[in-house]
């Protein structure tokens, strides 16, 4: 299962709903990359949703 190790971003289900209205479940899940990344002075390999990882890169070009 698709979980995020920095924000604990996991699925979440819900209902397909056709053009008739008929309802399926259905689960979506965060698209978690699997990163490895240089933070607090060691190499850790983590799993990160994208939104996390564009959040560090961005806090890597700040300074």
């Amino acid at each position: 299962m698709a979980v995020c190790e920095r924000c604990n971003k996991s699925g979440q289900s819900g209902n397909n709903v056709s053009h008739s209205k008929r309802r399926t479940r259905t689960r979506w899940f965060p698209n978690v990359q699997k990163m490895t990344l240089y933070e607090d002075g060691e190499v850790r390999r983590l799993s990160l949703c994208t939104r996390c990882l564009r959040t560090h890169y961005k806090q890597l070009m700040k300074g």
